[in-house]
């Protein structure tokens, strides 16, 4: 039985553009939308060829929270 590494490989960085993380994990977008209310925008509309440390920073989100929500979605395409 192989463990799961606190190490493993990640999927989603911060220097990603969010069309990139969208078009590659659809369903990211429920994400996005999940941070759009405490951005005070729609992310995707209008941060969409941002990279995701750039709009951590822009919208106040912490960006290792985005980034592990991120990689969650992205770890289901990959089972």
């Amino acid at each position: 039985m192989s463990k799961v590494s606190s190490k493993e490989e990640k999927h989603i960085l911060p220097e990603m553009i969010v069309l990139d993380v969208v078009s590659r994990y659809k369903g990211s977008e429920a994400i996005f939308k999940k941070y759009d209310e405490q951005a005070g925008v729609c992310i995707c509309c209008e941060a969409l060829f941002e990279t995701l440390e750039d709009v951590a920073e822009k919208y106040g989100i912490e960006l290792e929270r985005l980034l592990t929500d991120l990689e969650a979605v992205a770890q289901t395409y990959l089972k």
